[in-house]
């Protein structure tokens, strides 16, 4: 029998053969409403790589649609204006690096925009089946059910942001990253989880965020150090490396905001000098932002922008009762244990046995660990397990409390959402909120709950279903023909 992972990676491939192929159906049965897409004057400095005119490679370079066409103009001219830095350069950087390198026999014959174009669906598709099993493992070490976070996979690969994933877009890299970074960070690997958390934040600017995964570490390190061992001279070396580490997490996006500072305020040939070159801070992505899209606080609360607020409400919706479900739960932990012992208990890798809540349970439960072979190990273990053991949902019918994992984990990842959530819905354009919060790991963990959990109506499911079926429907129709979407 094939693995759950490899399970997962098979239903996120066909998830996006699905989506290319509703995205291509309705182009073919639909006009474009925008047709501008298929514009391109020419860079303004000579691009060494050849173009072509034919038919194919126009209808191929039209794919690039709403943001898609300022990811290939960045990819095939540099920044070239003020506003296309708010358009971060991993994007851009991977589809010029695929082009010349793998794909670049097709330049002659399509020319190097549908070539661009070309290796931003391939990548963005490898990059989501990647992040699909990234997400496998990292709600398996969270949840330490498998069939929980199986469930909650197959959601994230259907998820209602899906066509963003399967397009020119920055939401797969991003996705790649980010859910593999914190995945190193939670087994200890924090060399490459640096790596890859900064590269999520050379994707999109939230990526910055996950260095919150490395403050959370470090404080909980740093207690256990002063507190517990009694050592706080190694608490100061803690706290030190973990800022370092989350410091790490925010340079790529910084050193991009240094390079549009030199391309504008230093080296540019206007006349008079932008208005954020003159801050004490001259933050490049924080005044287009403002400027060119009126992105700000309680900006977007206006009236005609009510129907944008009804799209976003579903995935809001959910996001608020993942939020207030697992800081109930987290709230019934701090209330039978001190925080003493849970941060003991976390550092030093032991579990809390005194749960019943099934939720709670969620997160705690897991198989023994395979390296266990002497028979003399596993008889104890298995006495421990007996004694812990509780009933979790209709496909966990006995799982166990695992001693390496403390629900105190699924913490940051609250407050990530939250932090998030809020900015969406007060200060970004709302209707963005569907992909924005699509790579958040405890949406699909407690959609997954509500599918299976007895106290809650069957109706709620089937809701979900229906909400993610709709969506991945309505994103292929619309946003593939430049109709208004998320």
């Amino acid at each position: 029998m094939a693995s759950p992972l490899a399970g997962v990676v098979r239903l996120a491939a066909a998830s996006r053969a699905l989506l290319l192929a509703l995205s291509l159906l309705s182009r073919l049965l639909f006009r474009p409403y925008d047709t501008s897409a298929s514009l391109h004057p020419p860079c303004l400095l000579p691009s060494p790589s050849p173009n072509s005119t034919t038919t194919a490679a126009n209808s191929i370079a039209s794919l690039a649609v709403w943001d898609g066409v300022h990811f290939l103009r960045a990819a095939e001219c540099g920044y070239e204006y003020e506003q296309s830095f708010a358009f971060l350069p991993l994007l851009p950087a991977s589809l010029n690096l695929l082009a010349r390198s793998v794909l670049a026999p097709l330049v002659p014959v399509l020319g190097y925009r549908a070539v661009l174009v070309v290796s931003g669906y391939v990548l963005n598709n490898v990059a989501f089946v990647a992040a699909a099993a990234y997400f496998y493992r990292l709600s398996v070490l969270i949840l330490k059910s498998p069939s929980a976070a199986y469930r909650a996979s197959v959601l994230f690969c259907f998820n209602p942001a899906s066509v963003f994933y399967s397009s020119l877009y920055s939401e797969s890299l991003y996705a790649l990253f980010s859910l593999g970074g914190v995945f190193y960070v939670f087994t200890g690997a924090n060399t490459i989880a640096m790596i890859m958390l900064a590269l999520s934040g050379s994707a999109r600017s939230n990526g910055a965020l996950n260095a919150g995964y490395f403050c959370f570490q470090a404080l909980l390190h740093a207690y256990d150090a002063a507190f517990q061992k009694k050592r706080p001279m190694l608490a100061v070396q803690v706290l030190v490396t973990g800022f370092l580490r989350s410091v790490f997490v925010f340079i790529p996006f910084f050193a991009f905001q240094a390079y549009g500072y030199l391309n504008i305020c230093l080296h540019g040939n206007m006349e008079e000098l932008r208005p954020w070159c003159k801050s004490k801070v001259p933050l490049l992505y924080g005044f287009i932002q403002s400027h060119y899209w009126g992105v700000g606080f309680l900006r977007y609360f206006q009236v005609k922008q009510l129907p944008n607020f009804l799209l976003a409400s579903p995935v809001l919706s959910l996001a608020v009762y993942s939020i207030v479900h697992y800081t109930k739960m987290l709230r019934q932990l701090f209330e039978s244990n001190s925080i003493h012992e849970l941060i003991v208990a976390t550092v030093e890798g032991r579990s809390i046995e005194a749960y019943k809540s099934s939720d709670v349970d969620t997160v705690l439960k897991s198989k023994v660990s395979t390296n266990v072979t002497n028979k003399a190990q596993g008889n104890a273990v298995a006495k421990r397990r007996k004694s812990v053991a509780t009933e979790t949902d209709s496909n966990d019918q006995i799982i166990e409390v695992n001693k390496d994992v403390c629900p105190i984990v699924v913490l940051p990842f609250i407050l990530h959402l939250a932090f998030m959530t809020f900015t969406a819905f007060f200060v970004m354009h709302v209707q963005v909120s569907t992909r924005f919060l699509s790579a958040s790991p405890p949406i699909y963990w407690a959609a997954s709950h509500i599918l299976v959990s007895p106290s809650s109506s069957k109706r709620w499911g089937n809701i979900i279903c229906a909400y993610f079926i709709a969506y991945i429907l309505l994103g292929s129709l619309l946003f593939s023909n430049f109709y208004p979407f998320t």
